[in-house]
Order: structure tokens, then C-alpha cells, then sequence
């Protein structure tokens, strides 16, 4: 059973709110106790799903109406839009036409501590922490055994928990990617800490780290647990995404580990697509690349922000809708030259990855605000494999995924070359030519070992993994991102780019925390 298919119920009333604001405040929407809810193994299953949805989901009453948080559009406050927002807008991959609120200010590169995605973000992040931390609490085995279960139950209930600290590390691998120091709380720190304390970025590396390798014996073999929830290889991917980027959370390069933990997802039991386009529809489930995903269905997991937002916001001009399975286009995402100039032959005809729309587009982006100006990217669709709609034409069946295999690839490929040991160098042009060969449906794109650089290896990433939400952690890596080594239109909002200070290669702690808890440290340059 796929984990969309589980009804997503509310999580009780009295949970830990700490630091609310009056203009983006985290909301508790419902007054069940925790003996009410918690009172056997399917209220404690029903509560795990909840932290699941928490991912995709923006409340309790389907697309808008109960939202977890106040103070903002609802369909912007979704986990994985603001996530999405933060990793690609800053970026050459992703530009947007609309004027909400504060959205032009991520593609310029000129946020501020008051920018309202960001504070969206960094709210929804420890919102989605306060409700893994009440869970793990409530999952203790002294309090399962106070409320009389036993045995089998017991026994599924402490796999939930081990589940539910893997998405609390999940989402501490985020806060201190995006924002260095945060605060810092856990299960341990119980009801009612208003104000709780700060951690460093190394601080926050070692915990999630730790913790991580606390609960690995404890999740499922890969592929052993339900569709879209936790297992061995998901914790793997998560481990080999830190220690890939540790030289730059902690100034220590883990390499090494970054090899050792991507080659264990390798040699579990997952195998890339034989069809790029077909990772990115309605039925993605079915693939055996899938590590973990963010699960969507059109008739019980409706949101406006997942993949229902990146179906309908990069159709518009010239596209038809009925190539999307969706009932109308959004008109705002489109890319920039840069990355286009990425594949030498744009038209799909050779890299099937090349998925751009020209016809009735500009290459040249003279203005943001109109859709016509940059190609858009013909990636995710609500239309199966098949050539079938989804169920539901305006909320998507599309599943999104967090880890697949081909990343693990890449990651593997990248370590190697920056000198961690544990795999070959042949070993790593084989993955990446593994890679390139479903790209282009043969081996006519494949390379040869001196063309395996590492700059090739990042422009591999922007082709393989465009859209997916890893773009800018990437650029931060080989010192892109801010800097006048590399630029991309409307970096730093000058038409042609321009380096910006290297202070943006963190996100600022939103002026509301920072006001609220005295132990926060706001992030320099801000």
C-alpha cells in the first residue's frame, strides 16, 4: 500500500510552540489528548502519518482551510514548495514570473531576515521537528506500556519511532544546510521550552549524524517498509548527502564516508529507470529507482505546493495542458540560458534529459515577469506512464522524489574524485556512463575517464537532477553559488549575473526568531 493511501490525521492539540510570531505563527489545529490519541498501535500509525504528510501537506482539511500555519498563503507553506523555493530560485535552473510577496527577491539573491518564503521554511522545518519530538516522546516504551500494549504492537510502535527520528534528522539535515546555527530541540527537552537553545552547524552535523547511526539497525532492509516511508537506504542517502557537503557544514571533508554510505544504496536492491521521463509522472511509484519520496494523490493528499505546483506552474504560452494531465497552466516557472547551454543538443532528440519548451519561448530572459522570456522545462507531468491522466486534473498523482538511485551515483562519482577512498575511478565512470546511457537510450553520450572532471561531474547533476531540489546546496559545494566564477542570468538581480556576498550561502535566521529567542545568533552579513 502506497503511504498516500493512509488517511492523514491531525496531530493533537497540545504540542510544543515555541517561538510563534503574530504574522507566521504554527497553529495546532484540533484538541485531542495525547491519551486519545496515542491509545493503541493504529492511533500512534495514524500520528506517523501525519509526520509523513507533513512533508506534502499544508493542514488538515486537504489543499487550504486548516493550515498549520498562520500569516501566509496556505498553498505557500508546504514543506516541499519552500524547500523547492530556496534550492532552486537562488539558482541557475529556476526563475518565476509571479510578483507574490517577496519571491523575486530569491532569484535576485537580495533577501532579507524579514523575507517571508524564508521564514515559511525555517517555521515549517521546526514545526515538522516539534511534531517528530512530541511522537518520539510518546512512542517511549514506558508509555506504550502504561497504556497497556503489548507485544506485537509494542513492537511496530518502536519501528514508528525510529521512522519519526529519521524525519526529525531529515529535517536537521535541512535547517543546517540552509541556515548554519538554529535552534535546537528535542524530545528530551519535553513540554513548554519556550526558548530553546542554539547549536553551531558542526554541532547540528554531528547530531544528525549520530543520531542517524543510533537508529540504522532499527529501520527496515531497503524496500522492506511501506512505499514513501523510511528505511535503511533512505538513512544511507541522507548520511552520504552529509558527508558529501561536511567540508563545508563543518570544514572537515568526509569523502570517504561519502563513498562508503552512497556505494551501500548501490548495492541494495534499486536500478535505474530504464526511461528518464518516466520518474517524473503519475505513477512514478512503480519505479525501482524510488529510494524516498514525498508521496501525492489527487483525490487524498491535495496540496498546492509539491508536485501539483511543479506540474502546473511551468505550463503556459504555447503548452498544452492535455500533455500534463492538468485543467490550466500557472505561467511562472521557467530556466535560465545557463543551464540550457548545459546540453549540446537541446531539442531531446539525443539527451532525452533536455525536456525544454521553445516553441513560443525566448531564450533570453529580458524579463522575468513574462512567461515567454527563458524555455520551460517539460519535466513533471500528471499524466502516467501509459499516457493516462492522473486522477484529479488539478491536484496531482506525481510523487516526488527526495533520494533516487542515479543520486547516489553522482554522489559516489563526485566523492571518488575528490580523493575519497573505498571505490575506483572506473567504478565511477561506469555509474556516470550508466547514467548517460538511459539518458541518451544508448552509449553514443557516454565519456571516457579524462572527461570524468569534477566540473563535469556538476554539470552531470544539473542534468540528471534539474528541478529536484538539490541545485543550490550543490553551487555552495564548488563555490558557484556567490561567487563571479560562474554566472547565470539575473544572479544578483543584474541581467547578465553578478557575484553577490558570500553571506547568502546562508539563509538569515527570520528577524521574528531571532526577536524572540535571545540564544539565536542571526547568521553574519544580515
Amino acid at each position: 500500500m502506497k503511504l498516500k493511501q493512509i488517511k492523514l490525521l491531525a496531530c493533537f492539540g497540545c504540542i510544543l510552540l515555541f517561538s510563534c510570531t503574530k504574522d507566521l505563527e504554527r497553529t495546532s489545529p484540533n484538541a485531542l489528548t495525547a491519551d486519545a490519541l496515542y491509545q493503541n498501535e493504529a492511533g500512534y500509525r495514524s500520528s506517523l502519518a501525519k509526520l509523513y504528510g507533513g512533508l506534502a501537506l499544508t493542514g488538515n482539511n486537504g489543499p487550504d482551510g486548516n493550515g498549520d500555519l498562520g500569516g501566509i498563503d496556505e498553498g505557500f507553506s508546504s514543506y516541499l514548495r519552500s524547500y523547492w523555493y530556496l534550492q532552486e530560485f537562488p539558482t541557475d535552473e529556476a526563475v518565476i514570473g509571479w510578483n507574490d510577496q517577496t519571491i523575486k527577491d530569491l532569484h535576485e539573491m537580495d533577501w532579507s531576515p524579514t523575507e517571508v518564503f524564508n521564514r515559511a521554511l525555517y517555521s515549517r522545518i521546526f514545526y515538522q521537528i516539534t511534531l517528530a519530538n512530541d511522537f518520539i516522546r510518546e512512542s517511549a516504551e514506558d508509555k506504550v506500556s502504561e497504556r497497556g500494549i503489548s507485544g506485537a504492537d509494542a513492537s511496530k510502535i518502536a519501528g514508528y519511532q525510529a521512522e519519526a527520528r529519521f524525519l526529525r534528522a531529515l529535517s536537521y539535515w535541512h535547517a543546517l544546510d540552509l541556515y548554519g546555527n538554529t535552534t535546537f530541540v528535542t524530545e528530551a527537552d519535553g513540554i513548554g521550552a519556550y526558548l530553546p537553545p542554539r547549536k553551531t552547524r558542526a554541532e547540528l552535523f554531528a547530531y544528525v549524524e549520530s543520531e542517524l547511526k543510533a537508529i540504522e539497525s532499527l529501520l527496515p532492509d531497503p524496500k522492506q517498509n511501506e512505499y514513501a516511508r523510511a528505511d535503511k537506504a533512505a538513512l544511507w542517502m541522507v548520511l552520504a548527502n552529509l558527508y558529501l557537503n561536511a567540508g563545508i557544514y563543518t570544514g572537515t571533508p568526509k569523502y570517504t564516508e561519502a563513498v562508503t554510505y552512497s556505494a551501500k544504496v548501490i548495492a541494495a536492491n534499486y536500478a535505474l529507470d530504464p526511461i528518464y521521463a518516466n520518474l517524473f509522472v503519475a505513477d512514478n511509484h512503480k519505479s525501482n529507482e524510488m529510494i524516498f519520496t514525498v508521496a501525492f494523490d489527487g483525490t487524498k493528499t491535495r496540496s498546492w505546493g509539491g508536485t501539483t505546483f511543479l506540474v502546473h506552474a511551468p505550463v503556459g504560452g504555447d503548452m498544452n495542458v492535455n500533455d500534463f494531465g492538468i485543467d490550466f497552466g500557472w505561467g511562472g516557472l521557467r530556466t535560465t540560458k545557463a543551464f540550457v547551454q548545459k546540453f549540446t543538443d537541446i531539442s531531446g532528440a539525443t539527451d532525452k534529459r533536455a525536456m525544454f519548451q521553445t516553441a513560443g519561448q525566448t531564450l533570453e530572459i529580458n524579463d522575468i515577469s513574462e512567461f515567454r522570456n527563458g524555455y520551460s522545462i517539460r519535466k513533471w507531468k500528471n499524466k502516467t506512464s501509459t499516457g493516462a491522466n492522473g486522477s484529479n486534473l488539478t491536484w496531482v498523482d506525481t510523487d516526488f522524489p527526495i533520494f533516487r538511485l542515479a543520486e547516489a551515483y553522482l554522489i559516489f562519482a563526485e566523492a571518488v574524485k575528490r580523493g575519497g577512498t573505498g571505490g575506483t575511478t572506473d567504478q565511477a565512470l561506469t555509474y556516470i556512463n550508466n547514467i548517460r546511457t538511459r539518458a541518451y537510450g544508448n552509449t553514443s553520450g557516454n565519456i571516457s575517464q579524462s572527461q570524468l572532471t569534477l566540473e563535469f561531474i556538476l554539470d552531470e547533476r544539473a542534468r540528471e537532477l534539474v528541478w529536484e531540489g538539490k541545485r543550490r546546496t550543490d553551487l555552495i559545494r564548488y563555490n558557484l553559488f556567490t561567487t563571479s566564477d560562474y554566472l547565470w542570468p539575473w544572479k544578483g538581480g543584474v541581467k547578465d549575473g553578478t557575484a553577490v556576498a558570500s553571506t547568502r550561502n546562508l539563509y538569515p535566521i527570520p528577524s521574528a526568531e531571532i526577536n524572540t529567542n535571545p540564544n539565536l545568533i542571526q547568521n553574519p552579513g544580515y
